[in-house]
């Protein structure tokens, strides 16, 4: 078995690291974008674009809220003035009730179908 300088041995687990070749090194520039788009890694677009979406939907959502709720708002209002017109045409029946009910034609009918008649006339007792 041959054995070369620098050589260490391998690990199962771990598979083996190219060796450098030990000299002068000179500084790297840390430049991370250059070295994503000379590699074609594109960094979290899809991330992005799914943010996106997830915005969209929101935004979409929110306003179908608001629609919906000036909907049941508008709905209440109309609701509410019909009511009001029916209490007023309520009113108004019972005022004309009143009005007819009250007078003196229909007290006196009203007396005869309760079974009282008219008076006969007035008896005059003398004072002593």
């Amino acid at each position: 078995m041959a054995v070369y300088q620098g050589a260490r041995p391998r690990s199962i687990l771990l598979p083996g690291r190219p060796r450098l070749e030990e000299g002068p090194t000179l500084s790297r520039r840390k430049v991370r974008a250059a070295g994503a788009v000379r590699a074609r890694r594109r960094g979290g677009h899809s991330a992005v674009l799914i943010g996106g979406i997830v915005l969209a939907f929101l935004l979409a959502f929110f306003s179908l809220a608001q629609t919906v709720a000036v909907s049941a708002t508008s709905y209440d209002i109309d609701r509410l003035a019909s009511e009001r017109d029916r209490l007023e045409a309520q009113i108004r029946d019972v005022r004309s009730d009143l009005n007819r009910v009250g007078r003196e034609p229909a007290i006196r009918k009203q007396a005869i179908d309760n079974g009282l008649g008219q008076l006969a006339d007035p008896l005059v007792v003398p004072a002593r």
